[in-house]
């Protein structure tokens, strides 16, 4: 059945009373397998194709056509990457296939938005253009069809014996493959990367940096977006050469200052804690934790309050001390089996006095990709301080197993089949999730006392049992979270979000999710048109003076799946309708995350 253009967008307000009788609607969806109503699969291969292959590259500048109204105050860059193409043709084995989405080809986008010029019946202007980012890997596999260097999900060549297996845990890998996040001014890594230095400084963006689960970041030109060079983490500390991150980097709002783990494997795998001062360019470790409970993972987001830095080891541990990964030569399949026995381990790292870890604490098993935000409070009775931790959680891994493409493009049913089986529907959904944990208030000790080493994990203390205070699931809640910027490190009341009603393999929500009131309103995509990534541009205060938490505007880049075009779409945050949108004439690939960089005065 041909998808029905037809069928509008809506926004839907929902409350808490409905969350369950929706839940149930989401499964019930996913029984009916509804895929063929919304080109993500292979009902329809040359609908499905333009959604992850066949992408072209556009270097631009090209002028894209608005319609409606896009806010003169949202102009500035918007940063986009993640995979592009998820197939190579013509290498020595016929065509290579990506396995998994988090290998797809990097390809980045940047969308100008360009304030109307002061005259009457100016309208805001966007220019779009794109640029590959991998093109020494494409060369590469086309020469030699296969792939030698690490990746997170890619099966394993059967071309490849156990001794070329062997081989290729020592072998050097060839081009990077970044484009999971995007940086801008990154401090400590000024000059760093290897290769000629880029300028660009529009939209006070000197520097723009693609990140990955991995150590290397990417450089690339912030107006060309041609890539520049690549930067380790050892040329921030030289202790930081364990081949593991955090595609998120957390940075201070108040000072600039960013915070990131590195991980090294060893028969004692290390996490390395560090923060890298935006002011000097230097850097300083932490916090070094390692230990029985301190298990190698994948983890791709942490946390960063006023005083703490906030490291949660999920469920996706690393099999054998994390060796698993060079033998594997990916991520996914040196993930252990989920098992509900290895809760989840967090660390408290106090990054103001110090003091190294503080405190550590368990909880459930589970996994997340994305943690929305965390802030500190006073307990209730003053004597101890609350820190909230915010995350977008899944009780098992089969989000990891659910991003093949295989199961995004239903080839030969695959994602029917993976949904229906082993009770998948129970719990393969994203919940948006609070802990509260309580420790000791720092301030109430800190004054005059020296700094004190990192304390090893093993003798960090705890003070209370943690509390799950809030979990709204899907559709009310979802992935890929956003908050306002500007309230980073502080209570915040409202999430945005993607979520999934069951009608797509990805997304077909755009939601906003209060979490105070566990009230959603839901923007629900028109059919077959499947949302990115959404990013709050807050309004700005013409007097200065704070503006309500969700004034402002989503951004987010949707293809039309059956038309085969995308378009930057612009909602307004307090209402989730529709403001405007600026149309491509060509399909833009579902990417992973993105900034947006508000235009300084004059810059345009």
């Amino acid at each position: 059945m041909a998808a029905d253009t037809k069928v509008p967008a809506r926004t839907v307000r929902r409350t808490v009373q409905h969350e369950a009788a929706d839940l149930q609607r989401f499964e019930e969806n996913r029984r009916r397998a509804p895929y063929d109503e919304w080109p993500n699969e292979a009902g329809d291969i040359r609908l499905t194709r333009r959604q992850f292959d066949g992408l072209t590259e556009e270097r631009g500048p090209i002028e894209l056509t608005v319609q409606g109204d896009i806010p003169a105050w949202a102009a500035g860059a918007l940063y986009r990457t993640g995979p592009g193409s998820c197939k190579i043709e013509d290498t020595p084995n016929g065509t290579y296939y990506v396995s998994h989405w988090f290998d797809g080809l990097a390809h980045t986008h940047k969308f100008d938005i360009v304030a109307p010029e002061a005259r009457a019946g100016g309208r805001t202007r966007v220019l779009y253009s794109s640029r590959r980012q991998c093109d020494e890997l494409v060369a590469s596999i086309k020469a030699a069809g296969h792939q030698n260097r690490y990746t997170f999900g890619q099966k394993a060549d059967p071309c490849v014996g156990l001794l070329g297996k062997f081989m290729g845990v020592f072998a050097k890998g060839t081009g990077p493959n970044i484009c999971v996040a995007v940086n801008a001014n990154v401090p400590g890594l000024d000059n760093k990367a290897q290769g000629p230095a880029g300028p660009g400084h529009r939209n006070g963006v000197r520097s723009v940096w693609l990140s990955t689960d991995s150590n290397p970041l990417l450089e690339i030109d912030p107006d060309t977006l041609e890539p520049v060079g690549i930067a380790k983490q050892d040329k921030l500390h030289p202790d930081l050469s364990g081949p593991l991150s955090c595609a998120h980097a957390q940075r201070d709002p108040e000072t600039g200052d960013m915070y990131n783990f590195n991980l090294a494997f060893a028969m004692a795998s290390t996490y390395r804690v560090f923060r890298t001062s935006a002011s000097t360019g230097k850097t300083e470790i932490l916090a070094t934790i390692s230990g029985p409970d301190a298990k190698p993972a994948y983890i791709h987001s942490f946390f960063l309050t006023k005083n703490f830095v906030v490291l949660c080891i999920p469920s996706s541990h690393l099999g054998y001390r994390g060796m698993s990964v060079p033998w594997q030569r990916n991520i996914l399949d040196a993930i252990v089996p989920f098992d509900a026995a290895n809760g989840c381990k967090w660390y408290f790292i106090n990054r103001v006095h110090g003091k190294g870890v503080v405190a550590s604490f368990e909880t459930p098993a589970g996994f997340f990709f994305h943690t929305t935000n965390a802030f500190e409070e006073p307990s209730a009775d003053g004597a101890a301080l609350d820190v909230v931790c915010e995350i977008s959680g899944y009780q098992n891994l089969n989000v990891l197993y659910n991003l093949y493409y295989d199961v995004l493009l239903n080839r030969n049913g695959a994602a029917t089949k993976f949904w229906t089986e082993n009770e998948r529907l129970k719990n393969g959904y994203a919940s948006l999730q609070r802990y509260k944990f309580r420790l000791p208030d720092p301030s109430r000790d800190s004054a005059g006392s020296p700094a004190a080493p990192a304390a090893p994990a093993a003798t960090a203390t705890t003070t209370a049992e943690p509390e799950l205070i809030v979990s709204i699931p899907a559709p009310h809640a979802g992935e890929l979270p956003t908050i306002n910027p500007a309230y980073l490190t502080r209570r915040h009341r409202y999430v945005y979000s993607l979520s999934d009603r069951g009608l797509s393999t990805l997304f077909d929500t755009i939601v906003k999710t209060d979490a105070d009131s566990r009230e959603a309103l839901l923007w629900e995509c028109p059919q077959a048109h499947t949302p990115g990534e959404p990013i709050f541009v807050p309004r700005p205060s013409p007097d200065g003076k704070p503006v309500a938490e969700d004034d402002g505007v989503i951004l987010s880049v949707v293809l039309d799946g059956t038309a085969e075009r995308s378009y930057l779409l612009c909602l307004d945050a307090r209402t989730m309708t529709e403001l405007g949108r600026a149309e491509c004439d060509f399909a833009v690939g579902l990417g992973f995350h993105g900034i947006h960089a508000p235009s300084c005065p004059g810059a345009e």
